[in-house]
């Protein structure tokens, strides 16, 4: 049995990452039975599968979690059979989609076929389906933004913490950021809870790649336990496979703000004109670090904005026809007071929820390379392709995981100031310089005891001739 075909591949996971987003909904423990039943045929005939396969992943799901989602072992199918121009192909179909919202899958291929786009046979509905579905333009999708729009527009809030957070990233101020002290500019990562408007976890960063996306939801969970569910725009970092697949294996569905839709998002809009008064603030104060300026965030956070009374918070009970205390509700009065009970996950859960999973070929120095840099391994590993995982907040140190060996950190190698710019051996392959000839010695040793055997052989000759003249 081939080894490498354990390692994590990456079309298992993109494949239980697709099938997790159709079962999203059936996760909702406040659905019973006939209405479950009734959302599986749904979904079933929305993917036109059949009620069975979608009950076999709802069941997989509950039985195993994300990894029982992963399709079994093997190589996918038409893997090098699509055409060079299949992303210019898809994005014809999302237009076609576009203008037509109910136009189903086989029809879009048909239209392409007709135009002459794409030869007859090319285009696969279950390959087409999936990319129109990974590209927000699924017919769930469709149907959920139509169903958004026709909404009103006045405030709603879930009805209790952790149901539903939302997350979104705003510009923050230049700092003099670096060892050359430019000036760079700040993004602010935030996730907020619908339901109390209590900031969950915010923080400033010096860029506005996906990691502090997932930074920023990792600090969530590990403070406050799971959410049901979390609501973005559509984002580059909010659409990324990594953050999709981290929340999936903790049982979190994800959705997505309807394009060019600003009232949506509401509740966190208003919560950066909070960030706005800060900024002010932040500039009068001269700060010029972004320690520095996180600090004073976490304090304004802590005992300005989650101690003042909050209008979005009063607005909802008053609708459901409840007094509100003359003094208001503050953001953490409202979260401390929900009868929601917090359900915290294992720190190692969700660290290795997180973790960033890639592979790498070791190579004949017994080592890799990551992110420019070289790091060492085991020489029993050199030629083999192996899994690694590492935290991309803190690339420095990388795990190293590959079949019938225990997991290993690798860390850096080190290259001296005199070295050569080559691959450098690992400690236990390099030439150490020997304190003695351990050759010399040994001959040494035997010619020691060959010349005392020789010694002793010449005087029990010399004793037995003594011996015999006196007789």
């Amino acid at each position: 049995m081939n080894r490498n075909s354990k390692l994590i591949t990456k079309w298992q996971e993109e494949k239980a990452l697709q099938r997790f987003q159709m079962i999203a909904p059936l996760q909702d423990e406040s659905l019973d039975p006939e209405k479950r039943l009734v959302m599986r045929r749904m979904i079933a005939a929305q993917n036109e599968l059949s009620d069975k396969t979608v009950k076999r992943y709802d069941d997989a799901y509950r039985a195993d979690g994300f990894d029982g989602l992963k399709p079994k072992s093997r190589c996918p199918h038409n893997r090098g059979a699509l055409p060079d121009n299949y992303e210019d192909l898809v994005q014809e179909a999302i237009q076609l989609r576009r203008e037509i919202p109910s136009r189903s899958v086989e029809t879009i291929i048909e239209i392409l076929e007709l135009e002459g786009r794409a030869a007859p046979g090319v285009l696969k509905r279950s390959t087409l389906q999936r990319h129109l579905y990974n590209e927000g333009f699924g017919s769930t999708h469709l149907s959920t933004y139509l169903e958004a729009r026709k909404s009103s527009s006045k405030r709603f809030c879930m009805p209790n913490r952790m149901m539903l957070v939302q997350g979104d990233i705003k510009y923050g101020m230049y700092l003099p950021i670096g060892k050359d002290g430019a000036l760079k500019r700040t993004y602010l990562s935030s996730a907020i809870d619908d339901h109390s408007r209590m900031v969950l976890a915010s923080r400033f960063y010096d860029n506005q790649e996906e990691a502090i996306v997932e930074d920023t939801f990792r600090t969530v969970i590990l403070k406050y336990g799971a959410f049901d569910k979390c609501y973005f725009d559509n984002g580059s970092q909010y659409i990324a496979k990594q953050l999709k697949i981290s929340l999936a294996k903790l049982s979190i569905r994800i959705s997505h703000a309807p394009v060019r839709s600003g009232k949506s998002k509401g509740k966190i809009e208003k919560f950066h004109q909070v960030v706005d008064r800060f900024l002010v603030e932040a500039k009068a104060k001269k700060i010029n670090s972004l320690e520095e300026l996180n600090k004073y965030w976490e304090i304004y956070l802590e005992e300005h904005y989650h101690q003042s009374a909050h209008e979005g918070i009063a607005e909802y009970y008053r609708s459901l026809g409840t007094d509100v205390p003359a003094s208001g509700i503050t953001p953490h009065q409202e979260f401390n007071r929900d009868s929601r009970p917090l359900t915290f996950i294992d720190t190692k859960v969700v660290t290795e929820a997180f973790l960033h999973h890639e592979n790498r070929k070791v190579d004949k120095g017994a080592c890799i390379n990551f992110q420019g840099r070289k790091y060492e391994t085991k020489p029993s590993l050199i030629g083999f392709v192996v899994e690694i995982a590492y935290d991309p907040m803190a690339p420095e140190i990388i795990t190293v995981k590959y079949p019938g060996i225990e997991p290993f950190e690798a860390h850096p190698l080190k290259i001296g100031k005199y070295c050569a710019q080559k691959s450098e051996l690992p400690a236990s392959m390099q030439k150490s310089e020997p304190e003695t000839s351990r050759l010399l010695d040994a001959l040494e040793k035997r010619h020691a005891e060959m010349e005392q055997r020789r010694a002793d052989a010449i005087s029990f000759g010399g004793y037995k001739k003594e011996v015999g003249s006196d007789v």
